[in-house]
C-alpha cells in the first residue's frame, strides 16, 4: 500500500482500481484538450493560381500523385511539393471511359469530352449532336452495367438565350463512342451525382434542382431505365408547404456510419416575407427494413445562411465521421449579412457543428469550389475551396487510403460505383468511388478513410459495381492500398 493515503488503506478494492479510474479521467481530459485540426494555405508554395469555380481532383498520370482540373486548366502534381499548369482543359468530371488505364476528363460546362493520351496530352473525343442547353454538373457512372461508364449531364437555364433546360445521358458504346440515350427539359438542374444507395448493384443519379422545382432522385431500375422516386422515398429536400428548394448542390455519404449512405442536400434559401424557404438538411437512409427510403432530419445543425452554394463530404480530422465543407454565392446576402463558406465538423450522429473559425478557413469568400483529396500524401485530407489550396496539417488519428481499379470488362477501369466498407467496433465507416459532387466538383477517386484512435490492422471489405464482394483481411493502416477487381 506503498505511496496510498492511509484513509483509503480500508478499501482495497477502491485503491486496486484508483490508478485505472484516474487514467481514464485523464484519457478524456486529454482527448478533450486535443487542439483542433487545421489548415494552412499552400497555393501560393505550390505554385498554384487557379479561379474560385468547380475543381476535379484525380491522378491523370497514374504517377501515385492526385493532379487538380480547374477552370483554367489542368494541373500536374509534382510529388506533393509544386503544381505545373500543364493543359488548357476546362472544368470537369473525371473517369476512364475507354478502359485504357488513363483517366479521361468531361469539361460539363463546355459540354466537351477529352480523352488522356498518356504524358497529361488530351485531345477532345467526338460526342454526338449535343441539344442547345447549358450545364452546372455531371457525374460519370456505368447505368447499363457493361462496364463501360456513361454520363448524365444537367441541364440549367440560359435565359438571355431562350435556352431550356434539356439534361442529357450519353451511353458509352464500349469505349469507341456515345450515343445519346435521352434528352429533355424536366427541371432546372443544378448539381448531379450518382450512388447505388440501395445497393441492387445500379448506379442511381441524384438531380439538385433551383427554382423551388423539387430535386430528382432518378432510381436505376436496370434495363427499364431511370425512374424518380424522390417524392415517394422522402428524398426531395424540402421543406412542409413547399415542393421543392433552390437546392445548388449535394452530397453522398455515410454521415453515421452504419454502412448506409445518406445524402447532405445544399439548398440556397431565402428570406423574403413569403416564409422560410427549405434550408439545408440531411437525409437518412433507412435501409433495406424501410426499402432504402430516406428520413429528413433537418439541418442537424447547419446555421443558416441565405446563400449556401455547393458542399463537399470528407473526413478532414480523421475521426471516422465525414465533415462538410459548404461554401456560398454571395459574401453580403439579403439584409447585410455575411456569407462565408463553413466546414461542418460530425459528431457521426447527425449533428454538426461549426468550426471554421479554429480550423483556419475563416471569412473565405464566395465560391462554387468544394473538393477534398490529400494531395501530399501525409494521410490527411486536404481542401480546394474558394481558389486556395488548403494542405491538413493532420493529427495522431490512424487512417486508410484505398484505390480501386476495374478489370476494364465486367468493372470500369476507374472502378467508379464501387463501395468499401471498414467495420471498427460498432462503426461500418463506408465510402464510395465517385465521379461527380456538388455542384460541378469532384474529390479524390482515391477513398479515405479516418480511424479516429483504432490501433491494429482492419478488414476491407468492397462491393464492386456488379456486385461482387470481396473482402481483404488484416489490412494495415496508415497507408495507401490498392485492389484489382478479379472475380476469382
Amino acid at each position: 500500500m506503498t505511496g496510498i493515503p492511509p484513509q483509503y488503506s480500508r478499501y482495497p478494492v477502491l485503491v486496486r482500481w484508483l490508478p485505472l479510474l484516474w487514467c481514464v479521467v485523464a484519457t478524456g481530459l486529454a482527448h478533450s484538450q486535443e487542439p483542433p485540426t487545421t489548415f494552412a494555405d499552400a497555393t501560393e508554395e505550390v505554385g498554384l493560381k487557379i479561379s474560385t469555380d468547380a475543381a476535379c481532383w484525380v491522378d491523370l498520370d497514374n504517377d501515385g500523385w492526385v493532379d487538380l482540373c480547374v477552370s483554367g486548366g489542368v494541373w500536374k502534381n509534382n510529388e506533393g511539393k509544386t503544381f505545373t499548369r500543364v493543359a488548357d482543359v476546362d472544368i470537369s468530371v473525371a473517369a476512364d471511359f475507354d478502359n485504357d488505364g488513363l483517366v479521361d476528363l468531361f469539361s460539363w460546362n463546355a459540354r466537351k469530352l477529352y480523352r488522356n493520351q498518356g504524358e497529361m496530352k488530351f485531345a477532345e473525343f467526338a460526342l454526338p449532336e449535343l441539344p442547345a442547353s447549358r450545364s452546372r454538373g455531371a457525374c460519370w457512372g456505368d447505368f447499363d452495367g457493361d462496364g463501360f461508364v456513361d454520363l448524365f449531364v444537367g441541364g440549367y437555364e440560359d435565359l438571355n438565350a431562350g435556352i431550356a433546360w434539356p439534361f442529357q445521358i450519353l451511353i458509352n458504346e464500349q469505349g469507341k463512342s456515345f450515343k445519346l440515350n435521352q434528352s429533355k427539359s424536366h427541371t432546372r438542374a443544378r448539381g448531379i451525382t450518382a450512388c447505388d444507395f440501395d445497393q441492387d448493384g445500379d448506379l442511381d443519379v441524384y438531380v439538385s434542382n433551383y427554382r423551388l422545382q423539387p430535386n430528382l432522385l432518378w432510381q436505376n431500375r436496370g434495363d427499364k431505365g431511370f425512374v424518380d422516386v424522390a417524392k415517394e422515398y422522402d428524398a426531395l429536400g424540402t421543406s412542409p408547404g413547399f415542393g421543392g428548394g433552390h437546392t445548388i448542390g449535394s452530397a453522398w455519404g455515410d454521415f453515421n456510419s452504419d454502412g448506409l449512405i445518406d445524402l447532405f442536400v445544399g439548398n440556397f434559401a431565402h428570406v423574403d416575407g413569403r416564409g422560410d424557404q427549405p434550408k439545408s438538411r440531411f437525409l437518412q437512409n433507412l435501409g433495406p427494413d424501410h426499402q432504402y427510403h430516406f428520413k429528413d432530419l433537418g439541418t442537424c445543425g447547419v446555421h443558416y445562411q441565405e446563400s449556401y452554394a455547393t458542399p463537399s463530404a470528407g473526413d478532414y480530422d480523421n475521426d471516422g465521421n465525414l465533415d462538410v465543407f459548404f461554401t456560398t454565392v454571395y459574401a453580403g446576402a439579403s439584409f447585410g449579412r455575411r456569407n462565408n463558406p463553413v466546414l461542418f465538423r460530425n459528431n457521426g450522429q447527425f449533428e454538426v457543428t461549426d468550426v471554421t473559425a479554429e480550423s483556419g478557413l475563416a471569412n473565405l469568400p464566395p465560391t462554387y469550389q468544394s473538393a477534398w483529396a490529400d494531395y501530399n500524401n501525409d494521410g490527411a485530407l486536404d481542401l480546394i475551396g474558394a481558389g486556395k489550396l488548403f494542405r491538413n496539417t493532420g493529427n495522431g488519428n490512424s487512417w486508410l487510403k484505398v484505390r480501386l481499379q476495374g478489370d476494364g470488362n465486367k468493372v470500369n477501369r476507374a472502378a467508379v460505383g464501387a463501395q468499401v466498407r471498414i467495420t471498427v467496433g460498432d462503426k461500418i465507416h463506408t465510402r464510395q468511388v465517385e465521379s461527380g459532387t456538388g455542384e460541378g466538383n469532384q474529390n479524390d477517386l482515391t477513398l479515405h478513410f479516418g480511424l479516429g484512435d483504432h490501433q491494429g490492422p482492419v478488414d476491407v471489405e468492397i462491393t464492386w459495381p456488379d456486385q461482387h464482394r470481396q473482402t481483404i483481411n488484416g489490412v494495415p493502416t496508415g497507408r495507401t492500398v490498392t485492389y484489382t477487381y478479379d472475380a476469382g
